[in-house]
């Protein structure tokens, strides 16, 4: 007759957790580390992953504090780079933008930092790629339709955080520029 012996835990238990804190902080830094690989992260990001996986909250702070000793972890540049990033590419305004930071857990002081970088002549600018780039796909028959268009690309500029008023009259300007120079 066998003894039926279950399989060995690959988790910890509390006690061999406490036993060995040095180990730990290894274990949080790998990770740490390995999300980072990825992509740059918050503090806070970080913080939330270490709190997901079990780490207790000392580990944690010792781990990124370490990290941020070093210049891995750090909110400022992060958001900086987040601006830059999503205002090209992805034609974000700085209202979609702030609230991106404020959902990856950076400081208002240091999200209102990084949006000092996108003026208002930079944001209409990108507002106007887009809708330009918008309307060339459009069809404009007949006036009916300028309602329909209007709305859409104004949505559209919502969503991606511009302010109404400024998106009603970049509409406003760019369907009359493409109705011009689609009758020439």
């Amino acid at each position: 007759m066998t003894k039926h012996c279950p399989p060995q835990s690959t988790s910890e238990s509390r006690e061999e957790q406490a036993q060995n804190p040095r180990e730990r902080e290894g274990q949080a830094r790998n990770l740490c580390l390995r999300l980072l690989t990825a992509r740059a992260r918050t503090r806070a990001e970080l913080a939330t992953q270490l709190t997901k996986r079990g780490f207790p909250d000392d580990v944690s702070g010792r781990v990124l504090d370490r990290l941020a000793e070093v210049g891995l972890v750090d909110d400022q540049d992060f958001a900086e780079q987040w601006v830059r990033s999503r205002h090209v590419n992805a034609g974000k305004g700085k209202r979609a933008l702030a609230a991106e930071l404020r959902g990856k857990g950076v400081d208002d002081e240091v999200i209102a930092e990084a949006l000092d970088d996108v003026d208002a002549d930079a944001e209409r600018i990108r507002a106007e790629q887009l809708v330009a780039e918008k309307l060339r796909r459009e069809r404009l028959t007949d006036g009916a339709d300028d309602v329909k268009v209007t709305r859409r690309l104004v949505a559209m500029l919502s969503r991606r955080g511009y302010g109404p008023s400024m998106a009603f009259d970049v509409v406003k300007v760019a369907l009359a520029s493409e109705r011009e120079r689609r009758r020439v």
